[in-house]
């Protein structure tokens, strides 16, 4: 609850106990009032036509998995008004959460994919949203994402406001740890990952790496003129012809896949402003079951609707 003479942030751990004092206060339990800060910046900026509801977190909102608390509002605060649309767009975020680029990045999201029921909304503090912003852009950066607008950390609340803080206490962005492996070179090593990856990217080749330079915080490879191109997708044969490859944020972290740029790769990108970005790099090996599956039948899986924001290992 709000403390005295200080700002009025609600530590994460909170919630529950939150949750548990205003539910037996009127319009709590199954149904709520609307009411509380007016988010007047946030998507169209209005209230609901219906009366929001107490639903319990589907078990396979993975996103929200373990969040603390265990029912959420509907609508909720990113204005997804049925539960099947809520845990699409919630999936999108899983691998964000698995990339650990904050500690807090699971309690801000949640608190807008699945807010906790309460008899008002409670909204992620400003400082929450810039903190994890902080950590996890140059992650998203590195896949050609930008930081959403709908994610704006202007739209949220000062911390003066009743509103969910910074759980650990933590306001500065997390450092990665030294020995993380750059994004783009945390391999999955089934078929069905191979195969979520490649429906996330733009564009999947098999080549050989004729030579890799950095610049400006990035890896430059250059493929050879062989190659054999398996996903087409924006290409034109000028990006084919003399393919130019920019990793993003990973001229520090290590790719041990890159180490030698003997043999054949196989690489999944993305086209972004003009320029291809990698996402994904293999050593090919050809006796891998696992990767010829994925590359054989890469065209009839099943790809979600919405792909993922971000892809990866980091749940192996």
């Amino acid at each position: 609850m709000p403390r005295a003479g200080g700002p009025t942030g609600v530590p994460g751990t909170a919630l529950l106990a939150l949750a548990l004092a205003l539910a037996g206060s009127p319009g709590g339990g199954q149904h709520y009032d609307y009411y509380g800060w007016q988010p007047e910046s946030l998507p169209h900026g209005r209230f609901y036509g219906r009366e929001p509801q107490c639903l319990d977190i589907p078990p396979d909102m993975q996103l929200c998995r373990d969040v603390g608390y265990k029912r959420m509002r509907l609508p909720n605060l990113l204005e997804h008004e049925t539960m099947a649309e809520a845990k699409q767009q919630a999936s999108s975020w899983v691998p964000l959460l698995a990339k650990q680029c904050h500690t807090d990045t699971q309690l801000f999201l949640c608190s807008l994919f699945a807010p906790v029921c309460l008899d008002r909304p409670v909204y992620p503090c400003r400082s929450l949203c810039e903190v994890v912003r902080d950590s996890c852009a140059p992650v998203m950066e590195s896949y050609g994402f930008p930081w959403p607008e709908m994610l704006h950390c202007g739209k949220f609340p000062s911390d003066h406001e009743l509103c969910i803080a910074v759980q650990f206490g933590n306001s500065k962005a997390t450092p990665p740890p030294v020995s993380k492996i750059c994004t783009q070179c945390e391999m999955e090593h089934k078929a069905d990952g191979m195969m979520e990856q490649m429906c996330s990217s733009d564009f999947v080749v098999k080549m050989r790496i004729k030579e890799m330079t950095e610049e400006n915080g990035e890896r430059r490879l250059v493929a050879a003129q062989k190659k054999k191109v398996l996903k087409l997708g924006p290409l034109k044969r000028k990006d084919t012809k003399k393919m130019v490859l920019h990793m993003r944020n990973a001229s520090t972290c290590p790719c041990p896949q890159l180490d030698s740029l003997s043999g054949s790769f196989l690489v999944m990108g993305r086209k972004v402003g003009g320029r291809l970005l990698l996402l994904a790099v293999y050593p090919w090996q050809k006796h891998n079951k696992e990767m010829k599956f994925a590359v054989k039948f890469m065209f009839s899986y099943p790809c979600p609707l919405y792909h993922p924001l971000l892809y990866g290992a980091g749940q192996h």
